[in-house]
């Protein structure tokens, strides 16, 4: 193939794959039940093979068999709503949330699939309390199970690696992952400056988004760095509607999460919460509106997977 080759599972709209292809690797196949993210994975990948199917019915057979030889790495982002504390609907017993809970099973999933195809090296990439208390020995006996003796629990900060936003992410794999950090942070201020308004913007999702009288006038009244609203989290309230503070990182992106401009009585469009993910301008989405801010809440920051696909490929593939 020339390259070294990626299989991406759970793929979204493709931040993981995007850090992975800018290192240089070939992004051969992906799969997603999500239609609007197959037609965006494929639109931003025209090269790969991209599959709309429920990973339940897809085999580590079928995608050697489409492929025609064995992928190097299998990277993925199975659900991560069955463990995040943001979530107050999470099963009370952590093993619970792994092998009852409906999403929370596609993690197991991940783990057939890999150990299916055997890549050299795995991927996964999910909240921190995957790895809590009984479910990190739980996590490492079934890949254990598929044939992976050796796994590591890597935790690790997207804003230490150039991402605008925070966001700590815990990458389950069969190598160690300790990528060098960026010499300085990205402000809210640098990621958006460039960007020309809304109104007259010929950069891809980057339109208004609607919002009626009262809403915009509850929006004035938010001051830089507070919400407009908080909900119930599994064991804390959360914040929604935050007014960005321009000297600061911004808060972590979220699929369910909006923004308040730090200058402008609006919320950010699509663009600028991709900008607040390290997305470059030609990273296109596609679908409703929500489903494109839930394709950038929802995926690996690509400095943050370009930090990652450079350290593989420096220290275990060259």
């Amino acid at each position: 193939m020339g390259k070294l080759t990626v299989v991406d599972l759970f793929s979204g709209g493709g931040g993981f794959a995007r850090g992975f292809k800018k290192a240089g690797f070939n992004i051969v196949l992906a799969d997603d039940n999500d239609e609007a993210c197959g037609e965006t994975y494929k639109l931003n990948f025209p090269e790969a093979m991209v599959l709309v199917e429920d990973i339940r019915d897809v085999s580590g057979r079928d995608i050697k068999y489409l492929l025609g030889f064995q992928p190097d790495i299998i990277i993925g982002s199975p659900p991560c709503e069955p463990f995040t504390g943001a979530n107050p609907n999470r099963e009370p017993d952590p093993l619970d949330r792994l092998y009852r809970d409906a999403l929370g099973i596609l993690t197991l999933e991940f783990i057939r699939i890999v150990g299916e195809v055997r890549p050299r090296i795995f991927v996964m990439e999910n909240v921190p309390p995957l790895a809590e208390g009984p479910l990190r020995n739980v996590i490492r006996r079934e890949f254990e199970y598929v044939g992976y003796s050796r796994v590591f629990f890597n935790i690790l900060k997207a804003e230490n690696f150039g991402t605008p936003s925070r966001r700590t992410r815990l990458f389950i794999s069969n190598v160690v992952i300790e990528p060098t950090p960026s010499s300085r942070y990205i402000t809210v201020e640098e990621a958006l400056r460039d960007l020309p308004p809304p109104e007259n913007s010929y950069i891809p999702n980057h339109e208004a988004t609607p919002l009626s009288e009262r809403r915009l006038k509850k929006i004035a009244r938010v001051r830089v760095g507070k919400a407009m609203y908080y909900y119930q989290g599994a064991s804390k309230k959360l914040p929604n509607f935050i007014r960005l503070d321009p000297s600061d990182i911004a808060p972590t992106v979220l699929g369910s999460s909006r923004f308040i401009h730090p200058y402008e009585d609006r919320l950010l469009t699509v663009r600028e919460q991709a900008r607040l993910m390290g997305y470059p301008d030609d990273h296109v989405f596609v679908g409703g509106r929500d489903q494109q801010y839930n394709q950038v809440g929802e995926s690996v920051p690509p400095p943050l997977s370009y930090a990652i696909a450079s350290h593989i490929l420096k220290i275990y593939l060259l």
